[in-house]
């Protein structure tokens, strides 16, 4: 079966619109934080901005952008995750965020709270920042939600970008440019390494493969075995590094 192609959500050939987008943020709660989305002139890339205010609600506070729309639905169930491509950023930490449920507005016209599934971050490489499903945390009002359902990836019904207090660790204005939003398919590679895109390409990337810690491994015991030798006095000719690999390679992985 081919992998789908990425689904581009907000950037792109999509480009970025204000009408997809509208302020969520801590006013409702007595707050004073206020965020912004501002499309560039070309609408290839947005900047969220504005300012995170802690003092009104001692030391909490948030200020977040979602998409409009109480009616939209999107189908993300031949995906693996999302990928953000990221411009400018001031460091600060943020939170990427998806809802599969809004219910009505309360009697008092306030919207009712629902799950929501997040994922913290604070800046990406060139290769831009892929975010797994399983990676996503279920929160509900702002605390983690254990034993929640997992996400239903066939009616996401809302994305939200978030800058948030984390409790007093962070404050003041914000900004953080995003060029692109897209729902991909990744694989790990067989050692265990994560695949990133970059440049429309898949990479491996070495920092999570389980084959660079078993190479550590066996360098530093081949190393240990050695200087041991050598301090004893033990003929040390035959212990080459490549006959150790060619050793340990054949015992250990063919007894698994």
């Amino acid at each position: 079966m081919s992998k789908p192609k990425p689904l581009m959500l907000f950037g792109g050939s999509k480009g970025w619109h204000a009408s997809d987008w509208t302020s969520s943020d801590d006013r409702v709660r007595g707050g004073s934080s206020q965020s912004y989305l501002t499309p560039s002139k070309s609408g290839s890339e947005a900047r969220f901005h504005g300012t995170l205010d802690i003092k009104a609600l001692g030391g909490a506070g948030f200020a977040s952008q979602r998409t409009t729309g109480e009616d939209r639905t999107w189908d993300l169930s031949a995906y693996s995750g999302i990928h953000l491509d990221l411009g400018n950023s001031d460091g600060m930490r943020y939170t990427f965020l998806i809802k599969d449920e809004i219910l009505p507005v309360d009697e008092g016209g306030r919207e009712q709270s629902t799950i929501s599934y997040e994922y913290d971050f604070t800046d990406a490489g060139a290769e831009g920042l892929y975010v797994p499903w399983s990676s996503l945390k279920p929160t509900y009002r702002g605390k983690e939600k254990y034993n929640a359902k997992k996400v239903n990836l066939k009616n996401v019904k809302r994305f939200s970008i978030m800058s948030r207090s984390f409790f007093g660790d962070q404050e003041g204005d914000f900004s953080l440019t995003i060029k692109t939003i897209k729902a991909v398919k990744q694989s790990s590679d067989l050692e265990g390494g994560v695949v990133s895109e970059q440049h429309g390409k898949e990479v491996w990337s070495w920092k999570n493969s389980n084959l660079v810690g078993l190479g550590v491994i066996l360098s530093t015991t081949w190393a240990i075995c050695f200087g041991f030798c050598w301090w004893k006095g033990i003929d040390t000719s035959h212990m080459t590094l490549s006959r150790w690999w060619r050793v340990t390679g054949r015992k250990g992985f063919g007894a698994v």
